[in-house]
């Protein structure tokens, strides 16, 4: 399973997103769009969307906290 998320240090949502990650022993790519405006133009190319969290789980994409989606893209992982 390939799994980003794409984040600022800043936001709250980002911090859920990942915690509940690590907690269900899913191993994910973090990438600050804070900083990298190259991954910016593609999280938004990706997703439509300029607001982060956004999770990409196998090209399956996730903007916000989910967590029903992300189980459900991660399930029979986990």
């Amino acid at each position: 399973m390939n799994v980003t998320v794409y984040s600022t240090p800043s936001c709250p949502w980002c911090h859920k997103v990942k915690d509940y990650l690590s907690y269900k022993e899913v191993s994910f790519n973090e990438v600050n769009v804070a900083e990298d405006r190259n991954a910016a133009v593609e999280m938004v190319s990706k997703s439509g969307q300029r607001g982060v969290p956004v999770i990409d789980i196998d090209g399956n994409i996730i903007v916000g906290f989910n967590q029903s989606e992300i189980d459900k893209l991660i399930g029979a992982e986990k």
